[in-house]
């Protein structure tokens, strides 16, 4: 008898979770287009409200073309089980709102896209979580920000816009001997640049809307666990649930506990869900993951590698080249490349406002979009500083490492020539 086989990550992006339909033949996954559903009778009810059977109820919930969305990330990722949720902003708040409890502290990296700093910053303020934020590159300083009411470490894998490095096996053993969750964002890398998992993260959330998704065309988000973290000293999680007649989450479902809280508290009381025409979307873009990614990753590099010596760039900060300070770190964590969002520094001429530079070479570029959006086939461009970043203070974009001059550029998957043709020719128009 044959042992049961490992698929590859390829074969595993188009087929884990579903089973083509029996009824109907359908290879494709359908989209269950539906509000609610039937029960068998009575008791069935009883046991799928009751959280003694698994079945879908209400597509607020959990739904069949959304499920598979989330079994095949899982088995992409190498967790435990995922739930998808309507955003990748939506992602981070489900984990923090299962998770903690008011008087909690997170400590995060300082290197983070700025609505996601806006959220930690303002957004935990009012659930009564106090955010304290580090240099991800210093490892005495997340170490030094950990105090008894830290419950948790949260970072980007890829930092967003500037694209330093987090060192996944440091900061992962320091949240290991705090016994406390590192919950890492992976949408810049996908889980075929690197999974998270493997170097100790607990959690990995994901803006699907991104690479996952990679067609512009969805929004959508995604919450995965590790299911080996100790959860039993999180009340959150461990302690009775008035919700489910004092159901104990950690206790009754084990390493699914957390992600159980996930979907039936959290995402069900705030509504947060996915659609399933969403799901189906993004299913078709997960099924070309791996080849979009190979291709984002060549042109990426061949990009930067132009910036680096045009002479009107005064930097370039993509951990691709070996000038990047954490080149080596981007080596062990993304052999295969450090994604495709690159960022740079124009020079301006004499006297002349950065920002109205950056301005002038956005609006001469003619193949590159500009707009608020990464991971797209297309390539894209945005200034972070006036738009993703321009709400916060000059103090938090230097905290981010984000200047005036800074240019973000998404490389997507067009012929790269085109691509360097068209940088060169904004940067001569200027």
């Amino acid at each position: 008898m044959e042992a049961e086989r490992n698929f590859g990550f390829d074969t595993r992006m188009i087929h884990a979770g579903h089973i083509p339909d029996t009824q109907t033949g359908a290879r494709a996954v359908p989209i269950y287009q539906t509000s609610s559903f039937v029960f068998y009778d009575a008791d069935h009810a009883a046991e799928l409200f009751d959280l003694k059977q698994y079945g879908h109820i209400y597509s607020r919930i959990s739904n069949p073309t959304v499920a598979v969305f989330e079994e095949r990330l899982a088995a992409l990722e190498g967790a435990t089980g995922a739930v998808a949720v309507s955003s990748g902003m939506a992602a981070q708040l489900a984990v923090f709102m299962t998770l903690l409890e008011p008087g909690d502290e997170v400590v995060s990296s300082a290197h983070l896209y700025g609505g996601t700093v806006t959220q930690l910053t303002h957004t935990l303020k009012k659930m009564g979580i106090a955010v304290s934020y580090v240099d991800p590159t210093d490892i005495g300083a997340w170490e030094a920000a950990i105090t008894p009411r830290t419950k948790a470490l949260y970072g980007e894998l890829i930092g967003n816009p500037r694209g330093s490095i987090l060192d996944l096996e440091k900061v992962s053993a320091l949240a290991a001997t705090h016994r406390i969750p590192l919950i890492i964002d992976n949408t810049m890398a996908t889980p075929y640049l690197c999974r998270p998992m493997e170097f100790g993260a607990t959690i990995v959330v994901y803006s699907a809307t991104k690479f996952i998704g990679g067609h512009g065309n969805s929004l959508g988000g995604l919450v995965l666990d590790s299911g080996k973290f100790d959860y039993s000293r999180y009340p959150a999680i461990a302690e009775p649930s008035p919700k489910y007649h004092n159901l104990r989450f950690f206790d009754t479902f084990g390493h699914y506990g957390f992600l159980m809280k996930v979907r039936v508290e959290t995402v069900r009381d705030t509504g947060c869900c996915l659609s399933p025409m969403n799901a189906f979307l993004l299913i078709q873009g997960v099924e070309t993951l791996s080849l979009r990614m190979d291709r984002h990753v060549d042109n990426a590099l061949q990009v930067a590698k132009f910036l680096e010596g045009h002479p009107q760039v005064a930097w370039v900060s993509y951990a691709g080249l070996p000038s990047h300070p954490q080149h080596a770190l981007a080596q062990k964590y993304l052999p295969r490349g450090p994604g495709a969002v690159l960022s740079f520094g124009i020079k301006a001429k004499s006297g002349e406002d950065l920002r109205l530079t950056g301005k002038h070479f956005i609006e001469n570029l003619k193949l590159f979009s500009h707009l608020a959006n990464i991971g797209d086939v297309r390539s894209l461009v945005i200034h972070p500083a006036s738009t993703t970043h321009q709400q916060l203070t000059d103090e938090e974009l230097r905290e981010c490492g984000v200047g005036p001059e800074l240019i973000r550029l998404s490389i997507g998957i067009e012929t790269v020539e085109d691509l360097l043709w068209d940088l060169d020719q904004a940067f001569h128009a200027l």
